[in-house]
């Protein structure tokens, strides 16, 4: 096998099959770095993952992502704490963490600036967020875990088979909202006991979900700090009321909504299953914590 080649893992039904046409521009573009490019292959999630880490064990110089939050997800498993470049192709529907980072809106432009960057052995540290579940299992996430009423929507959203597209999501939403309570949690963050009842938590190491919805407006990938938000008990009402304000950030003005920030935080609820970067990470407890620069952008 070729060492010091470049591998890209490419998500074609990302933005619901925009920029299927982009994988060759994507991959020539990566190529001015005078460095081989391999596409990889995977019909799954974790084949995906799997993909990934064989490709660093076999000598890639960087792994480049071309999708959404979720493809960059399974990517970074693979790179995350080790020296190996990583680089976004922004080709999903949200793009968050690649818009938190400085990533070009275009994809092509994004790609040019991996291959320079890689050319000229450039790279910028960002944090990422590392979780440790009850079982054990450890991961790591870029964007931002929700575990309240979001994740609450995500689980039913993934148990239907009807309707299909966006249209289940709208339907999950609706049917939460109808059986709508405000949970006990128990929050630890840098070890400081915090207990409340809530529909909104959420836990950032980016600003945004969910295609640009600003959870923590002020959250920083390169601070070393991930930012916790939760509000006191709101209601069907004014929780629909308040989501439109996520899009701006300015929800956090709201008197009921608290924000912290910490290295390390766990949290615990019952009935609620966790999701970040929009993928199942399983059931509360969770631990999460910030681990400063574990990642090498390219861009």
């Amino acid at each position: 096998m070729t060492s010091d080649f470049i591998a890209v893992l490419a998500n074609p039904s990302a933005g619901r099959g925009r920029h299927r046409g982009l994988l060759p521009g994507v991959l020539e573009a990566l190529g001015a770095a005078g460095c081989p490019v391999r596409p990889l292959v995977a019909g799954s999630g974790p084949e995906a993952e799997q993909a990934c880490h064989e490709a660093v064990a076999e000598g890639a110089v960087a792994v480049v992502a071309v999708g959404g939050d979720g493809t960059v997800h399974r990517a970074l498993q693979s790179v995350a704490g080790l020296p190996v470049g990583f680089g976004v192709v922004p080709a999903g529907t949200g793009n968050d963490f690649a818009h938190a980072v400085g990533v070009p809106h275009d994809p092509l432009k994004a790609a040019e600036q991996i291959g320079a960057a890689l050319r000229d052995q450039r790279a910028h540290r960002f944090d990422l967020a590392r979780t440790l579940d009850a079982n054990g299992e450890r991961r790591w996430f870029c964007a931002v875990l929700a575990a309240g009423f979001d994740a609450l929507v995500n689980e039913r959203a993934n148990r239907m088979r009807r309707p299909s597209g966006p249209r289940r999501y709208d339907l999950a939403i609706m049917l939460e909202l109808a059986r709508l309570r405000a949970r006990d949690y128990t929050v630890w963050a840098d070890g400081t006991e915090h207990t409340f009842a809530a529909e909104i938590v959420a836990v950032g190491n980016c600003a945004s979900y969910g295609g640009g919805m600003r959870i923590l407006p002020d959250a920083d990938p390169a601070d070393g700090l991930l930012d916790l938000i939760f509000a006191a008990p709101l209601g069907r009402l004014d929780l629909t009321r308040l989501k439109p304000r996520l899009r701006h950030g300015t929800h956090v003005r709201d008197p009921r909504v608290t924000v912290l920030r910490a290295r390390e935080i766990r949290i615990h609820a019952e009935g609620i299953v966790s999701y970040a970067d929009g993928e199942r990470f399983g059931p509360l407890p969770i631990e999460v914590s910030c681990v400063p620069g574990a990642i090498r952008l390219l861009r």
